[in-house]
């Protein structure tokens, strides 16, 4: 039996590309042959394993796999022991209960005595028992959202992400019970400690770079202090003076989704040769 620690991640669907992408920019080099469970990882004592998404929260409390890669709504679904390492920075949804568009169900109190279809009932459950609502909970596998067509339930309780799927079968958001991303989890049963902090370091890293760009610019030094509040960097920006004087060049890491707006206030401040450049990796 391998010794190596293990990662547990998707053997399949959107979450798995993430995974996969994200250990790779992190460092790990392994390549999947025959849809085989297990990946070594070059050059460190690391296997990559291929769950079924909804295994990973359990055999990472189980301490068959040391770290996993899994939504944390499964993670609350599932009620497992493991210890939180990362939010992954991707993967977000809302778990939602869901009622016809002109039902007259109104709070989840309403739907007591009624039929809840769900991928997620001890999620489900636990929401309605403590808005006084007692249901008959149809657990499902697979899609649910035309449970409630097919008179197999009152409402279904189910992920949103855009809500495109509750408009084309004629339902709206009765509650939302939470929401949900992907994680990072180690397993409370790991024994390689030194090596999962320093895999989780790597991810973070990467994770981190996704989230900031690198922002450069000129500025006069008379608008310097004004710039910086608007570019504070991540603890402080690199400030450099230009050949010409009364000049300076700045350098700062932008939240990405700021960028735009960023860059807008900089000119309007004066500053000129304003660049983005991409982060891949970082270590702060």
């Amino acid at each position: 039996m391998s010794t190596n620690l293990r990662i547990g991640i998707p053997s399949k669907g959107r979450l798995a590309d993430g995974a996969i992408k994200l250990l790779k920019e992190a460092g790990l080099r392994f390549r999947r042959q025959d849809r085989g469970l297990f990946a070594p990882v070059h050059d460190v004592p690391i296997d990559v394993t291929f769950l079924r998404t909804d295994d990973i929260p359990v055999l990472c409390a189980e301490g068959a796999i040391d770290l996993g890669i899994a939504g944390s709504d499964l993670v609350a679904e599932a009620n497992a022991n493991v210890v939180h390492r990362l939010s992954l920075g991707m993967g977000n949804c809302r778990l939602a209960i869901c009622v016809p568009e002109n039902c007259n169900i109104q709070t989840p109190a309403d739907l007591d005595g009624c039929s809840v279809a769900t991928s997620f009932p001890n999620l489900a459950q636990t929401y309605l028992r403590e808005h006084q609502a007692e249901v008959h909970v149809v657990e499902l596998s697979g899609s649910v959202e035309v449970m409630i067509a097919l008179g197999v339930a009152d409402a279904i309780v189910d992920l949103v992400e855009t809500g495109s799927t509750l408009v084309a079968n004629k339902l709206r958001i009765l509650a939302e019970i939470g929401t949900y991303e992907t994680v990072l989890i180690q397993s409370p049963k790991t024994t390689h400690l030194t090596l999962v902090d320093r895999i989780v370091r790597r991810i973070e890293g990467v994770v981190i770079a996704r989230s900031y760009s690198l922002l450069e610019y000129n500025i006069q030094q008379t608008h310097l202090a004004a710039a910086e509040k608007i570019t504070p960097g991540f603890e402080s920006p690199t400030v450099n003076r230009l050949e010409e004087e009364g000049w300076c060049s700045v350098r700062a890491m932008v939240k990405r989704g700021e960028v735009v707006d960023v860059m807008e206030q900089l000119e309007s401040l004066g500053a000129t040769a304003i660049l983005e450049t991409a982060i891949s990796n970082c270590r702060l």
